[in-house]
Formats: structure tokens, C-alpha cells, sequence
């Protein structure tokens, strides 16, 4: 199996791609923008373009990707190195201004997306386009592969009245679709005006591929998925941040764990949870007790009893549906002790954060009342998604 090639590899590989692009450039990126050498989007772009090369932007987390959690927002500044502007798209703003677009041409995004709604680098890029409806810019995505592959879709569709910065567009859980392509849903579906956009295209990438099979390096794409198993299970543990549950920030396993002070996990385990688990038809998965603590963010310096969800077969295996089962548990078992986050989360301040992050409020009613299983499945109403979805494909 050949090794993929990003569209940063395509445009450093083709310099007669380069030579289309004859203006001023400016680069959204981070610490995961790397080509196939290792060596930074940002340097090859100073060398490709040289005194062409005006601006930096970074996203949610930073340019450098230090900076942890939700509305922790990074500062604009000048890079001691690149001596060019660093404009950050989580910080007073998350649109850019007039004034950061000024003098750009061509604006290059090169992010590595997770495949999941409640990722905000899509979100970074579509509001990137909406901002130059009305300006002489032409917007590029750099491709690279959605980690959870091109083909799967779990989970609810967006409704509405829940949209925010994690969740803007009638898009599921998995949604399927590169970052690239989710541009060009956006073009076709909700942009009120066309700009000039285009997509550097992936080499040797098939729908079908998870991460590893593309033999590309996994880099965190933000601070706390460090390692790609992490983007696997993103999708059911990312909805414990409506919780005050640990979601396992501030250790070394960040999102492949779950926990609380008040849980023994052994007991929980082998009381309820394996047999529940049994009862399921959730296939590829596996959850161990364990005890762990966070150095930092929620129940800092705190043992916390929690179980560790481990991919036995990602082929199979449904993060959205293991949440939501495990919430639901949790929930129950808990009594009192299980408590929903309050607002505000993600500059909302009103919604339920976790209603935010599910993108409807429909879910907790469910965990609340614990409903079966099979009644997720009528969430999964991809009627109006689906011919979209496949209108877009360019793989």
C-alpha cells in the first residue's frame, strides 16, 4: 500500500501548481501541518513563496497548539522566526477581520480535521469563506484524510436551534468528509455566495482508509489527541464534556478515558457494566476499569475511578453509540453524583452544554429516561444528508 500524499506533499511536489498562485499568500496551519518529510507547512511556504508569504493564522488550540480546552483563546503576534503576522481564529474573533485579510491573494488551510462534528477546524474554514464573500480571495484547503475514513456515518444530524462553534452545519456525528470536502458542502449548500475555492487533492487516499492505513504520521492535532486511537474514540467521549465527569484531560490518555472521584470501577464493572455491555449489540469494543488523575482541568489532583473504551476492531467499531450507552449507564448507576456541565460552554450561554455538543437536547432526555439502544437509530435520519454527502465526493 502506497504511502498517501496531503495535499501540502501535492503542491511542494508540482511547481507548476505553484506558479498558479501569483499573488500574496497567507497560511492557516498548526503543529499537525507537516509534509511527508516532517518538516512544517509554514517553512515550506517560506521557501516556496518567500516575501510572497504575508501572514499566519492558527485555529482553535493556536498556531503552535498549546493551548488547552474550550474558550481558552490564544493571542495574535508576531513569529520570531517567519517575522510576519500570527492572527488567531480563537481569540476576540473567530471570524477574521478586514484587516487580518488585507493584502492577501491566495489563503491556504492546511488542518488535520478528526472526522467529527464537534471538531471546530471545519468550523474555522467555512466561516473563513463566508468572510470573503464580498473579496478578491481565493481560498485553498491543503487536503488530508479524515482519520475515521470517508465511508461511515453514525450519529444525529445537527438540529438548528443547537448550532455553535462546535456545531454549525446539518451535519451527523461522523460525517465522512475530508476538510476539503466539507468546503464544498458548504459552497454548494450553504454559502449565500460562491468564492473562488478550490482543493489541493490527496494522493493514493481511499474512502475507506482509517489513519493508519494512509502510513502518514499521526501529529496532535490539538492538545489532548495525541495519538490517533484518540480520534476513534473522540465521538463518544467528547460528550462527557457536558458532564462533571473527567473526560481524561491532564493525563497521558486524554479522551480515551472517562472517570469521576465518587466511582469504584471494579465494582461498577463487574456489578452492571460487562454484562451491560453484553446485552448490546455494540461490537469492537472493549472498557476496562481503571483508576487515574488529572493534573489539571476537571477534578485536578483527584483520584478518579473511570473506565478506559479500548478499539478492538475499528472496522466495526460505533464511538457515538458507545457514549451515549456508557453516559446513559453512568447516569443511572450514579444517581446524584452525575451532574451536567453547566453553561456556559463554547461562548454559548444559555443551551445546556451538552445538548451543544449533541446538537439537540433529545439525547439527554434519552439518557434521563434510559431509553433502548434502538431508539438511536432514529436520530440517524440521513435522508437530506446523504445525497449531499455523495454530491461532494471527490475521491
Amino acid at each position: 500500500m502506497m504511502k498517501t500524499a496531503t495535499g501540502l506533499d501535492v503542491l511542494v511536489s508540482d511547481p507548476n501548481l505553484q506558479k498558479e498562485f501569483k499573488g500574496n499568500v497567507a497560511l492557516l496551519c498548526n503543529n499537525a501541518s507537516i509534509d511527508g518529510e516532517y518538516e512544517h507547512a509554514a517553512l515550506k511556504f517560506k521557501s516556496l513563496f518567500g516575501p510572497r508569504f504575508v501572514k499566519l493564522f492558527g485555529p482553535q488550540h493556536g498556531f503552535s497548539t498549546d493551548a488547552q480546552d474550550n474558550m481558552i483563546e490564544t493571542a495574535h503576534c508576531e513569529h520570531p522566526f517567519f517575522k510576519i503576522p500570527v492572527y488567531s481564529l480563537y481569540s476576540e474573533t473567530r471570524v477574521p477581520t478586514d484587516e487580518m485579510l488585507q493584502g492577501i491573494d491566495h489563503f491556504f488551510v492546511d488542518l488535520q480535521d478528526v472526522g467529527c462534528r464537534m471538531y471546530t477546524y471545519i468550523y474555522s474554514l467555512t466561516l473563513l469563506l463566508e468572510k470573503c464573500m464580498d473579496k478578491d480571495i481565493e481560498v485553498i484547503v491543503l487536503d488530508r484524510p479524515n482519520p475515521l475514513n470517508g465511508i461511515t456515518l453514525e450519529g444525529n444530524v445537527l438540529e438548528p436551534g443547537f448550532a455553535s462553534f462546535i456545531g454549525r452545519h446539518p451535519i451527523p456525528v461522523r460525517h465522512g468528509m475530508t476538510i476539503g470536502e466539507v468546503g464544498l458542502m458548504h459552497q454548494r449548500y450553504w454559502a449565500a455566495k460562491q468564492i473562488p475555492y478550490r482543493v489541493i487533492k490527496m494522493r493514493n487516499w481511499e474512502r475507506g482508509m482509517f489513519f493508519e492505513e494512509t502510513r502518514l504520521p499521526w501529529l496532535l492535532p490539538s492538545p489532548n489527541l495525541a495519538r490517533h486511537e484518540s480520534a476513534l474514540t473522540f465521538p463518544g467521549t467528547v460528550l462527557f464534556e457536558g458532564t462533571r465527569f473527567s473526560e481524561g484531560r491532564g493525563t497521558t490518555q486524554p479522551l480515551e478515558i472517562v472517570g469521576h472521584p465518587k466511582i469504584e470501577p471494579f465494582g461498577l464493572y463487574e456489578g452492571h457494566l460487562k454484562q451491560a455491555l453484553k446485552t448490546t449489540k455494540l461490537k469492537g469494543v472493549a472498557i476496562r476499569p481503571i483508576v487515574f488523575m488529572p493534573t489539571f482541568q476537571k477534578h485536578a489532583d483527584t483520584a478518579c475511578g473511570g473506565f478506559q473504551i479500548h478499539v478492538t476492531d475499528h472496522t466495526v467499531f460505533q464511538p457515538w453509540r458507545v457514549g451515549q450507552w456508557l453516559m446513559r449507564e453512568l447516569y443511572h448507576l450514579m444517581g446524584e453524583d452525575f451532574q451536567w456541565l453547566d453553561p456556559p460552554y463554547e461562548y454559548d450561554y444559555t443551551n445546556v452544554p451538552l445538548d451543544i455538543i449533541n446538537g439537540s437536547d433529545k439525547l439527554r432526555h434519552w439518557v434521563a429516561q434510559r431509553e433502548s439502544m434502538e431508539i438511536l437509530e432514529t436520530f440517524e435520519d440521513y435522508k437530506d444528508y446523504r445525497p449531499r454527502f455523495e454530491s461532494i465526493q471527490i475521491y
